[in-house]
């Protein structure tokens, strides 16, 4: 990352929060005749790309699908190697996130991940707790329905204690127990190449966001791409159901 300073960033101009689903590692990686691998070593690098971009823009929150619940799916070989780069990248940023003052939170089922990467995702969200410039969410073994069913399991569970009864379950209530209800409401959804759909990712904080969906793969995502993404979300008029 380069420098992030306050006369860097427009904050009058720039969505709040915005989530984005990384596609095409894989593809840009067989467009190379290269392993699945390199495809997201690639895209590791395109992710401090978007960091960079999005703090100077003034975005407040920025979460990243880094893997799904269905990602397990994968050949064994490409599941490890993931694994492996996301503790490598998790101990080489620490020292960036704490020099531009940015907070990691790591939300999904993390009782999937090594005791090893659990130890690490916990020591970098520990020592960036207190960074205030922006936050970086990444969604690790996650998935929208996932995310709702702990919501619910959560509640019920407050219901058998005898601190809820089931006429006091609403909306806001159920959103109070999602994941990223502390943060601000998620605004503009980005996909990357090509495809138009959001692969069970924030099903319900999605409900009012403007989506843009980019041809672009995911390693060859740069500062353009980016500012073509919140040009497109500018030009849109968000009328939450109304006229």
């Amino acid at each position: 990352m380069s420098e992030l300073n306050g006369a860097d960033l427009n904050s009058a101009v720039a969505p709040a929060h915005i989530a984005i689903i990384m596609d095409g590692n894989n593809r840009w990686a067989k467009k190379k005749h290269l392993p699945s691998i390199a495809g997201h070593t690639a895209g590791a690098s395109a992710v401090r790309r978007v960091v960079e971009a999005a703090a100077r823009s003034g975005v407040k929150v920025l979460t990243l699908f880094a893997f799904s619940s269905e990602n397990w799916k994968r050949p064994k070989l490409e599941v490890d190697g993931l694994m492996a780069l996301f503790m490598r990248s998790l101990k080489k940023e620490l020292k960036r996130l704490n020099e531009h003052k940015i907070r990691l939170r790591v939300v999904g089922d993390l009782s999937g991940f090594s005791s090893g990467l659990q130890k690490q995702i916990k020591t970098v969200e520990d020592s960036t707790k207190d960074n205030d410039l922006m936050t970086l969410v990444i969604a690790a073994n996650y998935g929208g329905r996932w995310d709702i069913a702990e919501a619910a399991k959560a509640i019920a569970k407050r219901v058998v204690l005898g601190e809820l009864v089931p006429e006091d379950i609403n909306e806001t209530l159920l959103g109070e127990h999602m994941q990223l209800a502390d943060l601000p409401e998620l605004d503009l959804l980005i996909r990357t190449s090509g495809e138009e759909r959001i692969s069970n990712f924030l099903l319900w904080q999605t409900a009012y966001s403007e989506f843009v969906f980019l041809p672009v793969l995911w390693p060859d995502f740069d500062q353009q791409h980016f500012d073509e993404a919140i040009q497109t979300y500018q030009n849109r008029q968000r009328r939450y159901g109304g006229r």
